[in-house]
């Protein structure tokens, strides 16, 4: 079986899956429950390539493309398939991506240094950085990365791609620039490019020093994510929360939508570098400088693993803040209680807890009648993310969604 055939027998499945009533309904839960009215309670479970038992399941040597660029859409093609099996309340969009790489865009150089991630025993191992601001006159060979788009790659890109997929399911071109996500919010890179014990001490020893960093970081987003928008290269899809980004408040995402202003999607912050800082530090020394960043953004979901329980008045300054992270060491009575219903509570339960070591459903429903009793009154999802292993069985998941299920209906 040849590239071509193994992609469109995909697609073909993929696009059968993605025209289901079930979709049009998770799109409304999505819409009223990211607008804070009553629905039930939505269950996700986030897959990728960032988790290690990812790489054992679809890594390349279970994938049957020969070609490496049509290998990375049977990938996405298999995971979206997987997602769809595991029954949570994931959107599976009529389309496929093609995500287009800016100039300079490179992982672990977005800086103009290298600040990589070095894996200790291979790909989707523990890992270490070596930070290279070892002194802060090395913070002069920082450079940001201006956005720009090769146009002549997107129409290579899509005259290898559109004759093998485009008759099955439309290619939505994504320019979104690469100051995004993680890589927006400041707090990702600082810590990559210092160190994390050497950012908690500057704090202290070099305040001055840090707060012209942060400066430099914020302006150079703020520069890049400007040029984007003034390209027309944000789109309904560029867009990033993560959990599907609806909203009634908001346009409904779709493919190849044209230029959107940043004021019309979600943005996605967090700071799980900073877990440990203090309320007023993290307002110093990092949300300052977040805050105008996201002001440009039509709404805002703030945070991944970080506790955030002692930070809420911080957040609250944000007037387009919508959805807040609750994670796995987080007091869940003591967050709920804080946001009265007026922010979604994302909460993540212990993957380890859940599916990683072991699989037992009386201390799932434990676990989450707990926390669904202590979030009562508030708008609350499930978010099942950072799984580092299954051991062994995929099965789990979609067991581990029926359990959950009972528990919370």
């Amino acid at each position: 079986m040849n590239d071509k055939t193994i992609l469109r027998d995909l697609a073909k499945r993929y696009a059968e899956i993605a025209a289901l009533p079930i979709q049009e309904e998770r799109r409304n839960l999505w819409d009223d429950h990211n607008s804070l009215k009553p629905t039930h309670i939505p269950i996700l479970v986030m897959v990728g390539m960032w988790d290690a038992w990812c790489h054992e399941a679809f890594g390349d040597a279970n994938m049957k493309c020969e070609d490496p660029f049509l290998r990375r859409f049977e990938r996405d093609l298999r995971l979206k398939l997987f997602q769809y099996d595991i029954g949570d309340d994931s959107i599976q969009e009529p389309w496929i991506t093609l995500r287009i790489n800016p100039k300079g865009c490179v992982a672990g150089h977005l800086w103009g240094v290298d600040e990589s991630l070095h894996n200790l025993y291979g790909v989707g191992t523990a890992g270490r950085y070596n930070p290279p601001l070892k002194t802060w006159d090395d913070v002069a060979n920082l450079r940001m990365t201006h956005h720009g788009i090769d146009e002549a790659e997107v129409q290579r890109d899509l005259e290898r791609l559109d004759p093998i997929l485009g008759d099955i399911l439309p290619i939505d071109v994504q320019r979104t620039p690469c100051y995004i996500g993680f890589m927006m919010d400041i707090s990702t890179s600082l810590a990559r490019l210092r160190g994390l014990e050497q950012l908690m001490v500057d704090m202290y020893e070099s305040p001055k020093e840090l707060h012209r960093l942060l400066a430099f970081l914020r302006d150079g987003i703020l520069t890049n994510n400007q040029e984007a928008e003034d390209a027309g290269h944000y789109t309904l899809t560029s867009s990033n929360n993560q959990q599907p980004p609806y909203a009634r408040e908001l346009e409904r995402v779709a493919a190849n939508s044209g230029p959107r202003k940043r004021k019309e999607l979600w943005g996605f912050c967090a700071a799980q570098e900073y877990t440990l800082i203090s309320p007023a530090f993290h307002e110093e020394f990092m949300f300052q400088y977040q805050t105008p960043i996201y002001a440009n953004f039509g709404l805002v979901h703030y945070g991944c693993c970080e506790d955030l329980g002692e930070k809420m008045s911080m957040l609250r300054q944000w007037k387009n803040l919508r959805s807040i992270a609750i994670a796995p060491l987080a007091n869940v009575r003591r967050c709920a209680e804080q946001i009265q219903g007026k922010y979604v509570m994302s909460w993540r339960p212990n993957p380890t807890d859940m599916v990683c070591y072991g699989y037992d459903e009386d201390r799932i429903e434990k676990i989450v009648r707990k926390a669904m009793d202590d979030s009562a009154g508030n708008t609350v999802h499930i978010n099942l993310k950072d799984i580092s292993t299954l051991e062994g069985d995929t099965m789990r998941l979609k067991r581990w969604v029926q359990k959950v299920r009972q528990c919370v209906e």
